[in-house]
């Protein structure tokens, strides 16, 4: 059995609310809560395990319905003691017996079945006494009318998420799949008793069937059979419909399933025994899934099947006509089959792959040949695969693996292992595929294998390699084939990847005028979204991505909607939208935690560990850069990502050494997209800053002279190497030539809404005036880009760009000085120093040489009076 403490699983929060609730009561006094939640939620594991954690007095009822009517019983159970039956002198005597220094604790669960002397006496002395340290707790399923009225707060108790459900299936004993344990909690709505019930009642081998249907419990199959004996004819046949019929069908499709004209007084009845629930727009739904379980093992499998049989000549849409008839099939039937896998056919033309994959699933199980059930089988898994269900698909790779070798087998698991990461096992699987595929006798077969190609050589940055499979897939299986349009669709990318961006741009106007609406559309939205962002056409970038995460409702692919999220949020970041950024990034990480494709999340990761960098929440920057390090696998366009999240951090802390060891392995990279995407990927300034900070300007200036010319059709990339050339002109002495390349930089990124890369030009532009002496242009320049930061929340850099200005001694920012006998410059050096800096570093971020960061260390501690670094922290503090 599971302990009270297991039970607990997935509570923390409301355990940890409560706990607080209880020590506030020392200093807020007496207040009453109620925790609010259905049968079997946990209210009493969650009750019970926090009187086991407080150590003060704790006082525990449990009220029964039969004691409703026995005035102050609860009291009596509370306290082992007879009490006043008039509430307000029972009250006295509750507070007589609890009162004390310490928070106490008074539980009363099932508060519903409560008798009123008790709840008016603990509401009595709870508003009589306001000083007493007293928590009192109600468990109900609904609040009763009477404690309705009282001055309670309410905790609701919902359903436990799917990693709780996880956890409390371990902890009794059953590992299981990351799909069964979703499929559990949204068929018990996480409610932990109906989930150890299950747990308890499914034979072991459903557990390892991700597509299998789970019944109800057995107690709730008896509590709904009671209740339907109850009912009339008319209702209990009005709750047989909607239990067959999929919730999105209309009322007057359950009426005629029922046999009904007038359903109205059905529906009042079966909400009257708590079976149906209905909406204001008359479209009536069984209470949950659970109850239309009970229902269907309740009719009978015989009735079941005529149901569904008469619910397939009556529905309207045709997907769901045939699973009517597939749920009536208990047997293999060829032609049912045939049927149901051509609408497969049709749904997967329409993009529409999570309905094709249970279409296709439907279609094998019909099939009784051998050979073509497993093909239908490999496709549907296939077909998860492209819905973006990587967990469903993964749950059954040792099904497809059990089957024979074909080249439809070795694309499908490539496909799944390019989405999880897996660069070398999908590049195996898909050699092998195309080495046995026969393209004349089978070009369907051997498009979809070209497809996955164009997929693998996108996450290895090899563009013109993407071009030339696209092609492939395209001339094999046409360009309106599911296969073509989602390689065309990729196919522009491809194209800009390899310095061809006006055909890409081309190729992008043609797909948008051939699709404009359905699953598909999606497809050639993000990718035009993609490339937009690449040619800083931010306005367009956000439109098409917007409008491309929005398609998820109308059937999308989760996979589409995780690239457009993460490029959304990249989009978001750089116009200065940072709120939204971070939402759209936290969002993108759900769902690929619930679909379990990885492949995106060291993009989503980058945008979170810049964003809390800038903001200077370091823990939260270290936790984004070590999820999209522990989501690298072997592809470039993960490593790539992650990469310049670490370096973005390493940047923000002025920690140009490690920005150098992360990012230089980068310029001797053959796959570095940065070379025809420089928009995208904004690394190259970043590390010649580190370069110049750090004394090494050959370097810096080969690095920037490898990536100009490649960069003439890219106006933020250039802006950023402008800058960049600025800063190396500067540290040579050039200034003249320096300040024409910053004022480049700064005339490129006019009319572009890029407030971060605008703050960065400042930035450094006012850092190199000040090293060159130009003390009152760099205050003005550093003062420009202190409010850029500061509106876009950047605290990190609005404090470099306080130190700068100090430093410069011209714009001395309000408040006191608390070292008036140092220079501007030497505050800032003593500042750094105080904070346990190196020479180096302080040198590198306030732009000055080390040698300089010595000699102004010297007259600081002859100016102060200590003699060592440590001394002079600890003045500071």
């Amino acid at each position: 059995m599971v302990s009270a403490a297991a039970t607990c699983i997935g509570r923390d929060q409301q355990l940890a609310e409560l706990a607080e609730r209880i020590g506030a009561a020392v200093t807020r006094g007496a207040a009453m809560v109620c925790v609010v939640g259905q049968s079997g939620i946990g209210k009493t594991a969650l009750l019970r395990r926090l009187a086991e954690m407080h150590r003060g007095p704790t006082y525990r009822a449990h009220a029964m319905d039969w004691e409703t009517g026995t005035p102050a019983g609860v009291l009596r159970q509370l306290l082992q003691d007879s009490p006043p039956i008039e509430p307000v002198a029972a009250a006295a005597w509750l507070v007589d017996r609890v009162a004390g220094d310490d928070p106490t604790l008074i539980i009363i669960d099932d508060a519903q079945y409560a008798d009123p002397v008790s709840l008016q006496a603990l509401s009595t002395a709870v508003r009589h006494r306001r000083g007493l340290p007293l928590l009192v707790l109600f468990g109900v399923r609904t609040p009763t009318p009477l404690l309705a009225g009282f001055d309670t707060d309410e905790i609701r108790l919902g359903g436990l998420d799917s990693a709780a459900v996880t956890e409390l299936a371990r902890l009794h004993g059953r590992v299981l799949h990351p799909v069964m344990a979703e499929l559990l909690t949204r068929h018990t709505g996480g409610n932990p008793r109906d989930v150890l019930a299950l747990l308890d009642e499914v034979s072991a081998s459903v557990w390892t069937q991700p597509d299998a249907p789970l019944p109800a419990p057995a107690h709730l199959t008896a509590d709904v059979r009671t209740r339907l004996d109850s009912c009339s004819r008319n209702t209990r046949a009005l709750i047989e419909a909607l239990a067959i019929l999929s919730t999105s069908e209309s009322l007057d499709t359950a009426a005629q399933l029922a046999g009904l004209n007038d359903p109205l007084t059905a529906i009042d009845n079966g909400a009257a025994v708590g079976l149906i629930k209905a909406t204001a727009e008359h479209r009536p739904r069984l209470t949950d899934p659970l109850t239309a379980a009970a229902v269907i093992e309740i009719m009978g499998v015989s009735a079941v099947a005529a149901a569904h049989r008469r619910a397939a000549e009556i529905v309207v849409d045709p997907a769901r006509r045939l699973r009517h008839l597939v749920a009536a099939t208990p047997t293999t039937d060829p032609q049912l089959a045939d049927r149901v896998d051509q609408l497969a056919h049709d749904r997967a033309t329409a993009g529409a792959w999570a309905e094709a994959a249970r279409l296709l699933r439907d279609a094998s199980q019909l099939t009784a040949d051998p050979l073509l059930r497993d093909d239908r089988f490999t496709r549907s898994v296939d077909a998860l695969v492209a819905a973006g269900d990587c967990a469903g698909a993964a749950a059954l790779v040792p099904a497809v693996e059990s089957l024979r070798e074909t080249p439809l087998r070795n694309a499908a698991l490539a496909y799944l292992a390019v989405l999880r990461g897996r660069a070398a096992e999908a590049e195996v699987r898909l050699r092998r595929a195309w080495d046995i595929v026969n393209a004349e006798r089978d070009p369907a077969t051997a498009a979809l294998i070209a497809q996955r190609y164009v997929l693998n050589s996108l996450m290895r940055c090899r563009g013109e390699e993407l071009v030339d499979w696209a092609d492939r897939a395209i001339a094999l299986a046409g360009d309106e084939s599911p296969a073509g349009v989602e390689a065309a669709a990729i196919r522009g990318l491809g194209l800009a990847a390899s310095g061809r961006s006006r055909e890409a741009a081309a190729s992008y106007d043609d797909l948008g005028s051939r699709i404009g609406y359905g699953a598909q559309a999606q497809r050639v939205k993000m990718g035009r979204g993609w490339f937009q962002l690449s040619m800083d056409d931010i306005d367009g970038a956000r439109s098409s991505l917007e409008t491309a995460v929005a398609m998820t409702e109308l059937g999308g692919s989760a996979r589409i909607t995780l690239w457009a999220t993460a490029w959304l949020a990249r989009v978001q970041f750089t116009v200065g939208d940072w709120d939204r950024a971070l939402h759209s990034a936290r969002q993108g990480r759900e769902l690929a935690v619930s679909t379990g494709i990885v492949l995106v999340t060291p993009l989503l990761a980058w945008t979170e560990a810049q964003v809390h960098a800038l903001r200077g929440s370091w823990q939260d920057a270290a936790t984004a850069v070590s999820m999209a390090d522990a989501a690298t696998g072997d592809y470039e366009l993960m490593r790539l990502p992650a990469l310049i999240a670490r370096a973005m951090v390493a940047e923000a802390e002025a920690d140009h050494t490690t920005v150098r060891r992360v990012l230089e392995p980068l310029t001797r990279a053959s796959w570095d997209p940065a070379r025809h995407q420089p928009a995208l990927w904004p690394w190259v300034d970043v590390l010649a800053g580190a370069l110049i900070s750090d004394g090494q300007l050959g370097a810096a200036e080969a690095l920037l002279a490898s990536h100009e010319r490649h960069c003439r059709a890219h106006r933020s990339a250039r802006a950023r190497l402008y800058s960049a050339r600025g800063r190396l002109l500067g540290a040579t002495g050039d200034l003249a030539a320096a300040r024409r390349s910053f004022e480049e930089a700064l005339t490129l990124l006019d009319g572009l809404p890029l407030r971060y890369d605008l703050a960065r030009v400042n930035f450094a532009y006012g850092q190199t005036l000040r090293r060159a002496g130009k003390r009152r242009d760099a205050d003005t320049v550093i003062s420009t880009a202190r409010e850029l930061y500061l509106s876009l929340g950047a605290r990190t850099f609005v404090d470099r760009c306080d130190r700068e200005l100090k430093a410069g001694g011209v714009h001395q920012l309000r408040g006191p000085r608390r070292y008036t006998a140092l220079t501007p410059q030497e505050e800032a050096v003593a500042s750094l120093v105080a904070q346990g800096h190196s020479n180096r570093e302080v040198a590198a971020e306030l732009y000055i040489s080390p040698k300089t960061v010595q000699y102004h260390l010297t007259r600081i501690y002859t100016k102060l009076g200590v003699r060592s670094r440590v001394e002079l922290a600890a003045l500071r503090r």
